[in-house]
């Protein structure tokens, strides 16, 4: 029989030192909601506080899918546990940062202002936490590759989830080839920034300060390289949603076999894989996330029904045939057509 329930351990089973890093970071995005409202300090005309808090609230979501992933048995399990340990101290440390330079009104990120010393400091532990993250990650990814996990939708999640935080992580390092401008602190001080996150056609001192979207404060004057960076890094929840949508709606319609679950999420990964070039491609072409260009809106439109069009055809079929197998057993012919019936039958 199909499973339809994703497997979710005891809690005292998950990856303690990632579980205790995905509540810190839990605390710290409700601290610095508080701190906005009290603290009004700005940064680039946003809180000084927003940073941290987007930064506490994206740790522990990735930080709690990873906290579970490991608890699942798989092979290796004691190479991702150390590197699940290296992902969970160095995000506390580097996020330690972001909120240190947070509370002296500073930037943390692109930081090039060598006078103040806490600064140089804390750049030199950045430089080496960001990659620490990004192998620690890579190797989990390359362990965890050629293993089926729990059910086939779920493991495809996981898989695919796993390689677009990966690609998710490399993008933010072309944010490092933007250029310099030049800002200032909560205290107007200037600040030089090695780079930044917007990228424009023509040259600007400060491409980061212009408008931006309400809450996420992207660019809505050039292309924000921090879209696709937020997606590929966040898709692994898209995907695991799905799959849990998935086997949710398969105890009410029985033809949502594990096979067909694991099909229509393989359709999804690919379609949000397809959204993530789209989005890169979009903000490397200077192009505000809700200002596209014709290209750029008539291929998303395309991959957007091309994706609903395959996950169509395999539902509209799975349902197809199950119906007819169905009819096929009350009318005794089953044994005709043995391959006309589903696979749950075929399967006793």
């Amino acid at each position: 029989m199909d499973s339809t329930a994703v497997f979710v351990p005891p809690l005292r089973r998950w990856h303690r030192p990632l579980l205790v890093a995905t509540g810190i970071m839990g605390v710290l995005a409700v601290f610095s909601l508080a701190a906005m409202a009290v603290d009004e300090r700005q940064l680039l005309g946003e809180s000084v506080w927003l940073k941290p808090f987007k930064f506490g609230l994206a740790f522990a979501l990735y930080s709690g899918t990873l906290a579970w992933l490991l608890s699942l048995p798989h092979k290796g399990s004691r190479a991702t546990w150390w590197m699940g340990t290296v992902f969970a101290v160095t995000g506390f440390v580097d996020v330690g940062f972001i909120v240190l330079q947070a509370a002296r009104g500073t930037f943390s990120h692109f930081n090039a202002d060598h006078t103040d010393r806490v600064n140089d400091i804390g750049q030199l532990v950045f430089a080496s936490g960001v990659p620490g993250l990004f192998v620690a990650n890579l190797v989990i990814v390359l362990v965890l590759a050629w293993q089926r996990i729990l059910d086939r939708p779920t493991t495809r999640a996981i898989h695919a989830g796993l390689a677009l935080a990966v690609a998710g992580m490399a993008l933010g390092y072309l944010m490092g080839f933007t250029g310099e401008q030049t800002a200032r602190d909560a205290g107007g001080h200037p600040v030089p920034l090695a780079a930044g996150h917007t990228v424009t056609d023509t040259p600007d001192p400060l491409r980061d300060g212009g408008d931006t979207m309400p809450i996420t404060h992207w660019s809505t004057t050039g292309g924000d390289l921090r879209v696709p960076h937020f997606a590929g890094l966040h898709g692994i929840q898209a995907l695991l949603a799905a799959a849990v949508a998935l086997a949710w709606l398969a105890r009410r319609h029985p033809w949502l076999t594990e096979r067909i679950r694991a099909r229509l999420v393989g359709v999804l990964a690919i379609g949000y894989a397809g959204l993530l070039a789209v989005l890169l491609r979009q903000a490397l072409h200077a192009q505000p996330l809700l200002h596209p260009d014709r290209t750029t809106a008539l291929t998303a439109a395309a991959l957007v029904a091309l994706t609903t069009a395959a996950a169509l055809v395999i539902t509209l079929r799975a349902h197809r045939e199950a119906h007819t197998g169905t009819v096929l057993l009350h009318s005794g012919e089953t044994t005709a057509q043995p391959d006309r019936l589903p696979l749950s039958t075929r399967s006793r």
